[in-house]
């Protein structure tokens, strides 16, 4: 066998055992994950092969890392598993948490820099600002590594509107209609929807097919 249909099998075969240990039926877990049973059944004896957002939906809802599913297992006790998926969502949110809190430290001392070296400067507070759509720029990086992509929607809208609102009290002091540059954010508010409309679309209709 070739390595694309060792690697059909032993999904297949990882599949069919995450769902009996489960006590499901084929039926069941299609429903979940909104394919036909068939189509699981083709999966568990290795004549498909689930594209990357199925194996992720699979992995997610039986709390099973993503590349334990690529690996033959003798036997899979779901429990145990689901403990070290759990073990695996804390660190990787605590690796999240410490990484957008080194986003405010690095602002941070840039606004101490900023404030020693430059005393009479007034606007070092700028600093702030600017850290959140940064924030939300690191969020986004590892949301889309390590969790649920579609808050990404969400995550962008905020890094969106941050950028501009960043944008807008940065020129304050500028005696023009500044504030006018919001009204960009409703095109890509809508943007953003239609976006995230399309996403479903597409995955709709990969899964007819």
């Amino acid at each position: 066998m070739n390595d694309i249909t060792v690697i059909k099998k032993i999904i297949g075969n990882n599949i069919y055992k995450l769902r009996t240990a489960s006590g499901m039926t084929q039926a069941e877990l299609a429903e979940k994950l909104n394919y036909s049973d068939k189509t699981v059944s083709k999966w568990e004896r290795g004549e498909a092969l689930p594209d990357i957002s199925v194996l992720m939906d699979i992995t997610d809802y039986f709390n099973v890392p993503l590349e334990y599913i690529t690996v033959w297992h003798d036997k899979i006790e779901v429990q145990s598993i689901g403990t070290v998926k759990k073990m695996h969502i804390h660190a990787r949110a605590v690796i999240t948490c410490m990484s957008l809190m080194l986003v405010w430290l690095v602002f941070t001392l840039i606004f101490v820099v900023v404030r020693i070296a430059y005393p009479q400067a007034h606007n070092e507070w700028l600093a702030f600002i600017y850290a959140i759509p940064v924030t939300m720029i690191v969020w986004l990086v590892l949301n889309s590594i390590w969790f649920n992509r579609r808050r990404n929607y969400l995550i962008i809208t905020c890094l969106m509107w941050t950028a501009l609102l960043a944008l807008v009290i940065s020129f304050l002091s500028i005696d023009i209609n500044i504030a006018i540059i919001l009204t960009l954010g409703i095109p890509g508010q809508i943007i953003i929807f239609l976006w995230s409309g399309l996403g479903q679309i597409i995955k709709k209709m990969s899964r007819t097919e």
